[in-house]
């Protein structure tokens, strides 16, 4: 790999001392750090990890919501020179004792909503335990004399290693090498099992100079950014923290689940100045706030007026980036696919939102485009330091799965030879697994996962993910999933009883819309993806954290 690329952590320790008196890191409306402060908690943080026996290239668990202690946490685990090991909080606990076990932590930094659930026994191999969501990250287990000296010791040995103040020239971190292990990422579940992504320092480091270099031009030190997605997750971790702590930026945490009420006053409130999101929020913001004022009867009119219908548009949309807070430079969607009907609208409007594509193997990114460059239904354009084709004989017009090859890709999954072989090749190549083409200008088109392909009566491939955009279009569907039995398709539809209400709908009103529904989509389907029938859901969808449905779990729905 090339060697030009720097040390991540000389990075962190750069922005450390050029930002030293800005805010740093917040738990939004609790407590704020400096970068000085952040600093300082490092050092006492590595002081634990060294008092504790901990050797570079040993690996440290995190797991808990989104915290300025869970990023710390991790800052200090990289510039140490150990192995992060990010755990979403929202895995259950014996999901979270598996990869304590299977990656061989030795320490566990954990959230006071999760330790609760947990059993220490079962992670037998920890040799310590340590809250993350206190000011002090309290030992609540210590199995060695040195986890539970370092602790009990911290601030003397703290103060006789530093018996004047602390500065910024104090500070001297770990310096990593491009291809070194910095990162071990359990994937978050759309399949039943996770694997262990093994993500080198150059990854880390590929997406945020890259970030810096895009978006990073319009915002500057001591701008405002809000963190709504798990830092467990590269996509959040990337792009809500890493990325801005690098550039100076202040990242608010939010302490409440990111419900569209509570994110709504916090853009009011924080005003941030980029906005990254996954489909699902944007989704419901637009289909409650913007779509009901486009269908009154007089704004329809005036989209049909000429000389009104630009002024009618441009109020929309300014209104809607003012529910943003109003200071955003774009919203950057992904994690998951963007409805069309809501992209249409959107685009119509001139909202400045983008869609980048990436996965967790790549620390995320492989495609991305300012939003006054993106193409409306595709993902962007390959990133610097990567290269994307698709294993197709026309991939402008022939649907192909991706392969990717760069800075940005991982090392491979941890302990687990068979599934690295099955996804990078001999030449580097990452077989992503996504369907789509390329088009001429390099704009990326996703249509589908290969696991999820299905396969007609006659031969033919059909996505069930370009079925369910056109479905989610329809009146009184929140959420929905085709599935196959035998040679017929069939949609499982969620419908937001608040949604029923406003309608007035009964259960039995309900069925005869879904069967308009079902008629209105096989008029506008090839023959072959039309759908047999809907089965209404007697409840959401189960999702993985980044809030992608966990559709195997529904393959074998009974119909």
């Amino acid at each position: 790999m090339n060697t030009e690329i720097p040390s991540f952590n000389a990075c962190i320790l750069e922005s450390l001392k050029k930002h030293w008196e800005l805010d740093a890191i917040s738990d939004y409306g609790v407590q704020t750090f400096h970068y000085k402060d952040v600093a300082r908690v490092i050092e006492k943080l590595h002081i634990i990890l060294e008092a504790s026996g901990v050797q570079h290239g040993d690996k440290v668990a995190i797991c808990g919501r989104n915290s300025a202690r869970w990023g710390i946490a991790f800052l200090a685990t990289l510039t140490y020179g150990a192995v992060a090991v990010p755990i979403l909080h929202e895995f259950l606990p014996d999901q979270i004792h598996d990869i304590v076990n299977h990656s061989e932590a030795k320490l566990l930094f954990v959230g006071d909503i999760v330790w609760p659930k947990l059993d220490a026994e079962k992670m037998p191999h920890l040799e310590g335990i340590f809250g993350n969501s206190n000011e002090e990250y309290t030992l609540l287990l210590g199995r060695t004399d040195k986890v539970r000296y370092a602790r009990e010791n911290l601030n003397r040995l703290f103060g006789e290693k530093y018996p004047k103040n602390f500065r910024s020239n104090n500070i001297s971190y770990y310096i990593d090498s491009p291809d070194e292990l910095a990162v071990l990422n359990y994937t978050s579940g759309t399949t039943s099992n996770s694997k262990g992504v093994m993500l080198p320092y150059r990854a880390l480091w590929s997406n945020c100079a890259f970030a810096i270099n895009q978006m990073g031009r319009e915002m500057k030190a001591g701008d405002n950014v809000i963190s709504m997605l798990p830092l467990a997750h590269m996509y959040g971790l990337a792009f809500e923290f890493l990325f801005e702590f690098l550039h100076g930026v202040h990242v608010f945490f939010l302490s409440k689940t990111p419900s569209p009420a509570v994110l709504l006053g916090a853009f009011a409130d924080i005003k941030p100045r980029l906005i990254i999101a996954v489909p699902l929020i944007i989704e419901k913001i637009v289909r409650k706030a913007v779509l009901p004022k486009l269908q009154t009867p007089a704004v329809r009119l005036a989209l049909h007026t000429p000389f009104l219908r630009e002024r009618v548009k441009a109020e929309v949309c300014h209104k809607l980036q003012a529910a943003f807070g109003g200071n955003f430079i774009e919203i950057v969607v992904g994690g998951a696919a963007f409805s069309q009907d809501i992209e249409a609208v959107l685009h119509d409007i001139n909202f400045n939102y983008t869609v980048g594509y990436g996965t967790t193997e790549c620390a995320p990114l492989i495609s991305y485009a300012h939003w006054d460059t993106f193409r409306r239904g595709s993902c962007g354009r390959t990133v610097e330091r990567m290269e994307v084709r698709v294993d197709s004989p026309d991939p402008q017009h022939v649907i192909g799965e991706f392969y990717v090859r760069g800075a940005n890709v991982m090392l491979g999954y941890y302990k687990n030879e068979e599934a690295t072989a099955a996804v990078l090749d001999q030449d580097g190549w990452y077989h992503t697994g996504d369907l789509g083409i390329i088009d001429a200008e390099g704009n990326i088109f996703i249509k589908g996962r290969s696991k999820n392909l299905l396969l007609g009566a006659n031969g033919q491939n059909i996505y069930p993910e370009e079925i369910e955009d056109k479905l989610a279009s329809q009146p009184y569907v929140t959420e929905c999933v085709v599935i196959q039995k035998g040679d017929k398709l069939y949609g499982l539809v969620y419908t937001d009883p608040e949604d029923m209400k406003a309608g007035g709908l009964s259960e039995t009103m309900l069925e005869a819309q879904m069967e308009e529904n079902r008629q209105a989509l096989n008029h506008i389907v090839p023959p072959y993806a039309r759908l047999q029938a809907i089965k209404l859901m007697p409840e959401e969808f189960e999702k993985t954290p980044k809030r992608s449905i966990k559709r195997y779990k529904y393959l074998n729905y009974p119909i």
